[in-house]
């Protein structure tokens, strides 16, 4: 008999990656000038609720603080399973990046009107790892022309289509 392949830890995906949460409203509400993947410092409890697909992006923005990147105000739930070691849902999350990444974001954001945020949580290789945007705030009619724009793409998509299907 042939040998199984070895089991995954639950959240792996051969060669890729489980997303676990995505911040929806961050393209529409930001340009994304720049993208960057950090590991998040973690506790064992947050680590399992993860696992379950449980963790919100809505309201959650990283800061730099002394030279170190935290993610703040992202809400992971108490495991359920937990006892009193678990962990406090909003608590404040270190980055981890490499020194010349934090150098180079601290310099771009003093620079610009720019900030940080986060884009999507997931594992990688059994680690959790969250994908950061470089981002400039949109403003109202920024978002209209986007959506505008969005719409037009749509129409002609829908025009060729019909054409294709001799429709018109």
């Amino acid at each position: 008999m042939s040998k199984k392949p070895p089991a995954n830890k639950a959240g792996d995906v051969p060669g890729g990656k489980k997303v676990v949460a995505t911040n929806r409203k961050a393209r529409h509400n930001y340009a994304i000038l720049d993208t960057y993947e950090a590991g998040v410092v973690l506790q064992g409890t947050e680590v399992k609720s993860l696992r379950e697909g449980q963790a919100s992006l809505a309201d959650a923005f990283a800061t730099v603080d002394d030279g170190e990147i935290w993610l703040r105000n992202l809400h992971i739930p108490e495991y359920h399973h937990g006892t009193w070691t678990n962990h406090a849902p909003r608590r404040n999350r270190k980055l981890l990046l490499h020194r010349k990444q934090i150098d180079q974001l601290v310099g771009k954001i003093r620079d610009g009107n720019l900030t940080l945020v986060p884009l999507s949580l997931y594992f990688t290789e059994g680690k959790v790892k969250v994908e950061l945007a470089l981002a400039r705030g949109k403003q109202a009619h920024d978002k209209r022309q986007d959506m505008a724009r969005r719409d037009a793409q749509r129409e002609v998509v829908r025009e060729l289509g019909r054409r294709a299907k001799g429709m018109s």
